[in-house]
């Protein structure tokens, strides 16, 4: 069992026989009466985003993660297929659950994929859960808006779809073709990448 005041963001836990992952934090306190934890948390399993509340004092269930190293191969409409360079193995994720995560990932990519290990040992039954992906990805811009002369103000943003189909907002002075860093966590444009 795991208190909820130890939960943060990504970490993962079960509830109600479902696995989550926690996506934002927040601790209040109320007043006299107790604190209240409010989490907003992504289901391993569908993708779906959903807010939920804890008092302070209360707990949930541990989950047991492992980790594989998989290179991706290609999507179809059922899900995503990563195939073992070991073993040769193909795994198929369903499509939901790693959707938003997958514009991060090229095709022949090698990243690491989260399993559901049921029994506490990594096993062929484990159940394939979402793509750890790192903090921050560099991506090249495949269309943007030229910069205007002398508008050279530092917090203003323009358009950017960059090689992945992502549409992100960059400074001006981001031309075609330049790389930039994106958060994978909020699709926000980070900095400028050499």
């Amino acid at each position: 069992m795991i208190s909820v005041t130890d939960l943060r963001s990504g970490k993962t836990f079960v509830q109600e026989g479902k696995p989550y992952v926690v996506v934002k934090y927040e601790h209040k306190k109320l007043g006299r009466g107790n604190a209240v934890i409010k989490l907003q948390v992504r289901n391993l399993i569908t993708g779906g985003v959903k807010e939920i509340g804890f008092n302070s004092g209360a707990s949930v269930d541990d989950i047991n993660i492992t980790k594989r190293q998989l290179q991706y191969l290609y999507t179809d409409k059922s899900g995503a297929v990563f195939m073992d360079p070991i073993t040769f193995e193909q795994i198929e994720i369903p499509l939901p659950a790693v959707k938003e995560q997958l514009v991060y990932v090229k095709e022949g990519e090698s990243v690491n994929v989260l399993f559901w290990a049921f029994g506490g040992t990594q096993d062929k039954d484990d159940l394939p859960l979402s793509l750890e992906l790192p903090p921050k990805v560099t991506l090249t811009v495949a269309e943007t808006d030229p910069g205007v002369k002398g508008n050279s103000a530092s917090n203003v943003y323009k358009s950017a779809t960059l090689e992945n189909g992502l549409k992100v907002k960059v400074p001006l002075f981001i031309k075609k073709g330049e790389k930039v860093r994106v958060d994978t966590r909020t699709g926000e444009y980070l900095e400028r990448s050499s």
